[in-house]
């Protein structure tokens, strides 16, 4: 079995030494090429890559970014032309191993990897020694003529806001632990416009939904994690199923003190409130905004957008685990 390795070697959470052990033990399961990311969007081009050169494995070691663009590269079209791809487009393309080296790590956890590099490995060679393989669907945003996937969750409006303002800081230097996304919330909520809505929610047979000032859309659930702390803002999201969202028409509060509560402490219950806008299992639906606002997609911050469509993409991926 060919395998390519991407290293992250900024990744948060491993070191040098952990990265040699690591290579070493996959090394001696597979025939390994390693490639590290130098730039942003390098792991999606490397993906390519070994798409068409026809590796069966491509391996991650990083974090959700790292992820992220690996899944890009590998279903973007090969030489500009779609593959033929059947029932099961997922077995077109390379499957995927994820080694979780970053902050949050939510694609990998929600796959039930543990946390930690090292133990992680080991659930990944015991997987590649069995073929254990498993489909998973994936969410796809489109604005303006581009196009990209995402593992597990996108987004509009405050939590936007957020990683944009998280993402600020770790150009100055700052590591994005979970403290400091808390920290950075309860910050950028003090000073959120809690007035204007901005979002209006439309879609094939859904119905219109107007003056939301967030929208979070997942590909699966948790959405992330604080710690080892899930947040489930859509427990009901999953692998095998369309996307789900979750809006809120309120920012004050009396609304937001029981959502983030439910959020933090329930994994089956959907949050409940008339404030709230609630979609399960849709295969498409757009995000309007009347100004232009924050973008994220995997925990990535894109811009700023006035309208975003979403669909989802059943079978999209093949992931040992």
């Amino acid at each position: 079995m060919r395998a390519m390795l991407l290293v992250n070697p900024k990744a948060t959470t491993t070191n040098a030494r952990t990265r040699d052990v690591l290579i070493r033990a996959l090394g001696a399961a597979v025939e390994l090429s390693v490639e590290e990311t130098r730039y942003r969007g390098h792991a999606a081009a490397l993906a390519a890559t070994a798409r068409a050169k026809g590796y069966d494995v491509v391996a991650v070691l990083g974090g959700d970014g790292t992820i992220n663009e690996t899944v890009n590269g590998l279903l973007n079209p090969v030489n500009g032309e779609d593959t033929p791809l059947g029932d099961d487009p997922s077995a077109s393309r390379p499957a995927v191993v994820v080694i979780p080296g970053g902050s949050a790590n939510v694609f990998a956890r929600a796959l039930g990897l543990p946390n930690d590099p090292v133990e992680s490995t080991g659930a990944v060679l015991e997987a590649l020694r069995e073929d254990r393989r498993r489909t998973v669907g994936l969410g796809q945003a489109l604005w303006e003529g581009q196009s990209r996937y995402f593992t597990f969750c996108s987004g509009m409006g405050y939590d936007a806001e957020v990683i944009r303002a998280v993402e600020g800081l770790r150009g100055t230097g700052r590591k994005a632990t979970p403290t400091r996304y808390v920290n950075t919330a309860l910050r950028h909520y003090l000073a959120t416009d809690k007035r204007h809505p901005a979002i209006t929610l439309t879609g094939p047979g859904i119905p219109t939904a107007r003056g939301l000032f967030m929208a979070v859309v997942s590909n699966t659930t948790p959405w992330t994690y604080v710690g080892g702390r899930p947040v489930t803002p859509t427990p009901w999201a999953g692998f095998e199923t369309g996307l789900d969202l979750l809006g809120l028409r309120r920012m004050g509060p009396t609304v937001l003190g029981p959502v983030i509560r439910h959020i933090l402490t329930e994994s089956d219950r959907l949050p409940s409130g008339r404030h709230l806008v609630q979609l399960h299992d849709e295969a498409e639906f757009t995000l309007t905004a009347s100004r232009p606002v924050a973008f994220q997609l995997d925990g990535d911050y894109l811009g700023e957008r006035e309208i975003v469509t979403f669909r989802s993409t059943p079978n999209a991926l093949q992931v040992l685990v």
